[in-house]
């Protein structure tokens, strides 16, 4: 992701790159530092594409140059979402779990859907990534099964694995199931499953520009913002 953000920057009127951030030794017309802790050089925001490992080193960074941060990681656990929650107090910061202008009109769908259909048809989510993909289910996944949840009248259980579960689906349930293989960019499918009919959501992305745009969108939105916690719907309506 850090190679389709330098190269789509490039490509964009008013966004320059003047630094980046990786472990290892890597050719570009710009400085790259193995640590947060080791960056000296002045910029506008901050775009993290890495690891949940790092949230707290890019946090710091953030904090101590009064930069704005566009977090588009993900597999973090409950706790660091509750850290990013409690830096946004202090520094401005953009989270979601997905860049995808897409994906986000699909949760806003899939609320509607829910608050229509729930209770009469039972919700499966199906998420499919590249074989390289770490965490499972995939963040978005859990985003639009928040968004599902919030929507419905009852709360949900989510149920990741039904292997050796040999009893009947609860009406309650969610079912969120995984797919790893190949170089699959990311697709989501949410099933509404009925007595008589089936409704289908899904979205599929093609290519790791729709992320990296989403991305420097975020990042040209966030210049200058004051401390708070933000993401794509502020960034929808304000265009």
């Amino acid at each position: 992701m850090g190679s389709v953000v330098s190269r789509m920057a490039g490509e964009r009127e008013g966004c320059e790159i003047v630094a980046g951030l990786d472990r290892c030794e890597i050719g570009c017309k710009y400085p790259v530092f193995p640590s947060a802790e080791m960056c000296d050089i002045p910029a506008d925001v901050i775009i993290d594409f890495s690891h949940p490992s790092v949230l707290s080193g890019i946090i710091a960074l953030s904090k101590e140059t009064s930069t704005s941060l566009v977090i588009a990681t993900t597999g973090y656990s409950d706790a660091q979402i509750s850290t990013i929650r409690e830096a946004a107090e202090q520094i401005p910061i953009f989270f979601t779990f997905n860049m995808s202008l897409g994906i986000n009109l699909m949760t806003g769908l899939a609320a509607i859907a829910a608050k229509v259909l729930g209770g009469q048809f039972d919700i499966e989510i199906v998420e499919k990534h590249h074989n390289r993909k770490i965490d499972a289910p995939s963040g978005t996944a859990l985003m639009l099964a928040d968004a599902l949840g919030n929507a419905l009248q009852y709360k949900p259980v989510y149920t990741y694995d039904r292997h050796g579960c040999r009893e009947k689906r609860k009406p309650n349930e969610i079912g969120i199931h995984s797919v790893r293989g190949g170089a699959i960019v990311g697709e989501h499918e949410i099933i509404f499953a009925g007595q008589c009919e089936e409704v289908t959501l899904a979205h599929r992305a093609y290519s790791k520009d729709v992320f990296a745009a989403g991305a420097l969108s975020a990042g040209i939105f966030m210049k200058g913002k004051q401390p708070g916690l933000y993401d794509m719907k502020n960034l929808i309506e304000s265009e």
